[in-house]
């Protein structure tokens, strides 16, 4: 007897069909499942033979051969135990219906028949419809998310008897709707905004300009001076997710299991703040069955690294190629596998291990040694560092500023100017793979980031007399390219440089 379904594994962010073959034969009981299946996969025939005999249908003791092919790829997760349960119905011919060959299947059941939800449905929900197959069954807790996918008929059902009945014609469910109208309704839900923030005004103004140019952002200041508070609102200021980003996104974070429920997309750009204690595993992805990582968590978003220096160095060391690339690879033995880790890094440190080198708060006087001071700042390579385009400093607010009522331009005028000055980017670099001005090669550089004689001297000026390292060269065109597009002026002046370089002052201060 031989049955079979269709049904899909995932491959990093991407999902792949997977046909759930069911040989059944005469002798004593066994049942394997071949086609190199996790651990979670094999112990689906518990589930499984349960959840058939508790919905009324019988499993009798014959010799069960399950075969997920194409049995070079690896499978892992529980999404499979749907399809192998109709599988042996149809083999065993308790499930008799013309229509099986047409539809995906997959969900997690537990010993009673119930569905129960899984991740990485969008992945899946995206390969269906591009295969063609006229629906998707799967967990009513996860149809919110599938049906997402335009052109695609998403069916949810709540127990094996159920997706049985639908499947023989004695039921009917209607296909999961879902408003893309609305998809981005909460985008602007977050009560966090840069009106709430006092003070740090010229703070305020590097964050938009990094947010311009997708900038990486280093703020260097005593604690309680609002690095973390300035960080979480980035996002704010960011320009809306598009709905190919939004999709990408859901992706990563449905694989990661993050989209368990009914939250149906991810709607707002990412924000991600792993404590210091992460390990290099967590922070790029990994492990037997490779899961994206924190910096993949952060595509399209931001990712904030609070107390930088207090990192282990293996772990930064990691962000190099994410940071160059915009893409984590992991190789198996088996596999090489690719996530998208396209993000703003925001970072931020104390000047000195006991936080107030240099700080104006009364009451705390830096006691740090010249040689702990170097000891501390040294954990940062230079590498990463020369990643990193704007280093600024956060001063303690006084109290003045504290006291008063808050004041200044909300997130969305601020973010009103970094759309425009985004869309002058895309205008600038269309045709290529390149969106925002941090993302310029040297070449581009020299084309788009030409300086008049004022400019020049000035530059020149400040590198030798500030003793500006050579990799803030290029930092300076490239920040000072933002800040000519958010004026919305064509070529760069000395009023731009001049800005720019202030971004760099750190790097003689702190690290030459």
């Amino acid at each position: 007897m031989y049955g079979r379904t269709k049904s899909y594994a995932i491959q990093g962010i991407e999902a792949t069909q997977i046909t759930v073959e069911t040989d059944i034969k005469g002798g004593l009981f066994r049942f394997s499942i071949v086609g190199l299946p996790s651990n979670s996969v094999k112990e689906s025939r518990d589930r499984v033979s349960a959840a058939i005999k508790n919905s009324g249908y019988q499993f009798s003791t014959f010799n069960y051969t399950v075969n997920l092919a194409p049995a070079d790829i690896k499978k892992d997760g529980v999404a499979l135990d749907l399809p192998t349960a109709l599988a042996i119905l149809s083999a065993t011919h308790q499930l008799r219906s013309a229509k099986m060959e047409d539809f995906a299947y997959i969900g997690e059941l537990s010993l009673d028949g119930d569905l129960r939800p899984i991740r990485g449905v969008l992945p899946v929900a995206v390969s269906v419809w591009k295969d063609g197959l006229k629906g998707l069954l799967l967990p009513a807790e996860n149809a919110k998310e599938a049906a997402v996918v335009e052109g695609l008929n998403v069916y949810p059902v709540q127990t094996l008897r159920q997706a049985i009945d639908f499947l023989e014609g004695q039921i009917e469910i209607q296909p999961f709707k879902v408003d893309r109208s609305k998809i981005f309704q909460s985008l602007n839900s977050n009560m966090d905004d840069m009106f709430d923030v006092k003070g740090q005004y010229h703070v305020k103004r590097a964050l938009e300009v990094a947010a311009a140019g997708g900038h990486n952002v280093l703020m260097i200041g005593p604690p309680g001076s609002g690095k973390t508070m300035l960080s979480r609102r980035i996002p704010t200021v960011l320009p809306e997710l598009t709905l190919e980003e939004a999709i990408e996104t859901t992706k990563i974070h449905s694989v990661a299991g993050f989209m368990t429920g009914n939250k149906g997309i991810v709607s707002s750009r990412p924000f991600r703040s792993p404590h210091h204690t992460i390990s290099d595993v967590a922070l790029i992805g990994g492990g037997s069955y490779p899961k994206p990582g924190e910096v993949s968590l952060s595509h399209n978003g931001v990712l904030f690294l609070d107390e930088l220096p207090e990192f282990k160095k293996t772990v930064l060391e990691v962000l190099r190629q994410p940071l160059e690339d915009e893409v984590v690879t992991i190789s198996r033995a088996s596999q090489s596998l690719e996530f998208p880790a396209k993000f703003m890094l925001v970072a931020s440190m104390n000047p000195c291990p006991c936080g107030y080198y240099g700080s104006e708060v009364e009451g705390h006087t830096c006691n740090c040694t010249l040689t702990n001071i170097q000891r501390y700042r040294s954990r940062i390579s230079g590498p990463l560092l020369d990643r990193i385009d704007i280093h600024i400093e956060v001063p303690a607010v006084k109290y003045e500023e504290l006291s008063a009522l808050p004041s200044g331009e909300n997130s969305a005028e601020i973010r009103a100017r970094v759309n425009r000055s985004r869309d002058i980017q895309l205008k600038r670099f269309k045709g290529t793979e390149i969106f925002s001005n941090s993302q310029m090669s040297s070449k581009q550089i020299r084309t788009y980031c030409i300086l008049d004689d004022e400019s020049k001297n000035l530059l020149k000026m400040a590198m030798e007399k500030m003793g500006l390292s050579a990799r803030a060269y290029d930092r300076i065109l490239k920040v000072s390219r933002s800040i000519a597009d958010l004026e919305g002026s064509e070529n760069i002046s000395p009023a731009h440089i001049s800005e720019a370089v202030q971004y760099r002052s750190l790097d003689r201060k702190f690290w030459e």
